[in-house]
């Protein structure tokens, strides 16, 4: 039985496919069309997974939808009625998209796909996202909570996973959104929503908590873990260019300008930049307060969390959380909801937002809905598109690129081991690329965790972003224990994906400053020898030779853009960058 799942309409649009019940492809729009978040109907992405699958779109049993339209067009009409007239610029611009596209999804599926509508389905929002988490995971049994901007209406649930079915309990509904309030706080200082979140999460660790207080006037915790907004403060539910209004501003002073460089005396200023400006010392001390406000709003929202976990433990009593939903992604969070609560076991899909509800959508009508029993189990991220030796080695020649094939994988190995010791980064290309928003190891820039400049070389020569963002350390996995402080990292599968920030140990700082954040942490990803074969072996005579088994890991793309999919990108990457080498399969390109 194949079973295509489809996410789109609002951010990171994305395609997966099922064969009974396994997963065969599933990747977001994004990595195909070039346009980062890509949220139009993912035309190529479909194409990529029917090829994957040896499939024509009328091969397909079902195609089902992350979502059901009429609901979440409901809660829209219904949050325009009671704002009026201050959103008759969301009324018209909901009118627009919606009767043009997300109305008419099934017909659209019905046409592109050459499929009847009987085939169509629809998934809620929300319990796309549960069963994107628990039916993969390897839990038989799990409690389940699922946090995000909003669905149709909800913003929220937690329930109960068990077999193939999914239990939601309650429900938290819009405008009281957790991912809504970080949203207002990333475009307050002054980054893009859906796109800024993380870096928010990055700004954090250099600045104090100071305003907790203040981001609690906002809002208030329930004792059952759910919270409510003071809509006072917010204009999300009635604009479409601003999430915080006048009284947000007063609380916490003029938004920072969106162009305005970012740094701090911690984060020091880059080359990059440009001429050290004359208000160097007055401009440092404005940061610093951006800084302290996005460690707040970080700090309630870890504190938000674990009141939900908490009270989640408390009713189901299980010792193993799911967690699915865009806020899934904040890895400092999840970290705390494993160290804090009675939480044992955590599971994060790797795809957590808006893009892995294709995932989860296809998942729900296989396992629960027709009944089927759970076979999969999602132990890498791996799904992406490959390229053969002959497709890198024809894109070489037809555009006259020198190049290297080395057919004996040791020597390449080597090669590139003996590169990184010297400095340099190297572009990173193999197998599969990865579903979710990380890069773990087939579409990454890697270089040497042990040396101190590396963290500025590579954000000032290649990745042309914020000073303050961490780098990635992938380390494999047996020694992941030896370097974090984290117990039995093997067991925990968010490790796998970057999805959890933990402290570095205290004695190891020294010997990884490029991986190691201004607060002494590290978000990790462990590598398996089963399930990255090649990456690990590079990893493991990088640790052979040095006596640290870890390299530093970012994603292959520059700023702004999405992480590379073909030969292609990666040699325009590597052409506009500085990087030193560029590995695809086989074949090395070096600048000379």
């Amino acid at each position: 039985m194949n079973i295509l799942g489809i996410s789109c309409y609002y951010h990171d649009a994305a395609a997966a496919l099922l064969r009974d019940g396994q997963l065969v492809a599933a990747a977001e729009e994004e990595r195909f069309t070039r346009i980062k978040h890509d949220y139009n109907f993912p035309r190529k992405a479909i194409e990529f997974c029917l090829a994957q699958g040896g499939l024509r779109g009328p091969d397909l049993d079902y195609v089902v939808f992350f979502e059901k339209p009429f609901r979440k067009f409901d809660r829209i009409l219904m949050t325009v009625l009671q704002t009026y007239p201050q959103s008759y610029k969301v009324f018209r611009e909901s009118m627009i998209a919606w009767m043009l596209d997300k109305l008419w999804i099934g017909s659209t599926l019905e046409t592109e796909l050459g499929i009847p509508k009987e085939k169509v389905l629809y998934c809620e929002h929300h319990l796309s996202h549960a069963a994107s988490a628990f039916l993969c995971s390897p839990f038989e049994e799990a409690a389940i909570l699922t946090v995000d901007g909003v669905g149709e209406w909800v913003t929220g649930t937690w329930g109960v996973g068990k077999g193939n079915q999914i239990q939601l309990h309650k429900q938290m509904e819009f405008p009281h959104s957790l991912g809504l309030l970080y949203s207002a706080f990333t475009a307050f200082l002054g980054f893009e929503v859906n796109e800024g979140e993380y870096k928010v999460m990055g700004m954090a660790p250099y600045g104090q908590p100071r305003y907790v207080d203040k981001v609690w006037k906002m809002v208030q915790q329930n004792r059952d873990g759910s919270f409510a907004l003071d809509m006072s403060y917010f204009s999300f539910h009635h604009s479409t260019s601003r999430t915080f209004n006048h009284r947000f501003a007063e609380l916490f002073g003029a938004p920072r300008p969106p162009k305005m460089h970012f740094f701090t005396r911690d984060t020091g200023f880059p080359s990059y930049f440009g001429e050290k400006p004359a208000a160097y010392e007055e401009m440092c001390r404005l940061n610093q307060h951006y800084a302290d406000i996005a460690a707040s709003i970080q700090r309630v929202t870890e504190d938000l969390l674990l009141g939900m976990a908490r009270h989640v433990y408390e009713q189901t009593g299980q010792k193993r959380l799911c967690i699915a939903g865009g806020v899934g992604l904040n890895s400092v969070a999840n970290s705390r909801i494993l160290r804090e609560t009675p939480f044992e076991e955590i599971f994060v899909q790797p795809a957590a937002g808006d893009g892995g509800g294709a995932l989860g959508a296809a998942l729900w009508a296989y396992n629960t809905l027709l009944g089927k029993p759970r076979s999969f189990r999602m132990e890498h991220a791996y799904w992406g598109q490959s390229y053969s030796s002959g497709e890198i080695s024809g894109f070489l020649e037809q555009n006259n690129i020198p190049y290297q094939q080395i057919q004996n994988d040791d020597k390449l190995l080597d090669m590139l081991v003996e590169r990184i010791q010297k400095g340099n980064v190297i572009g990173w290309f193999q197998g599969r690329f990865e579903w979710g928003p990380r890069a773990l190891g087939n579409r990454s820039i890697l270089a040497d965790v042990r040396n101190p400049q590396m963290k500025d070389i590579v954000n000032t020569k290649i990745k042309f972003r914020e000073p303050y963002r961490p780098f990635a350390p992938s380390v494999l996995a047996e020694s992941a224990v030896n370097f974090f402080e984290m117990d039995e990292p093997t067991r925990h599968y968010p490790a796998r994906y970057m999805l959890y920030v933990v402290p570095v140990r205290p004695e190891q700082q020294s010997r990884v400053p490029a991986i190691t954040h201004v607060d002494g942490t590290g978000r990790l990803q462990t590598v398996f020898r089963e399930h990255s074969p090649r990456y690990y072996r590079l990893i493991e005579r990088f640790g052979q030779a040095t006596g640290v088994p870890m390299v530093l890991n970012t994603s292959f793309n520059l700023k702004g853009e999405p992480i590379v999919n073909t030969p292609a990108n990666a040699f325009s990457t590597f052409s506009r960058s500085e990087m030193d080498c560029l590995v695809l399969e086989n074949f090395l390109i070096e600048k000379h």
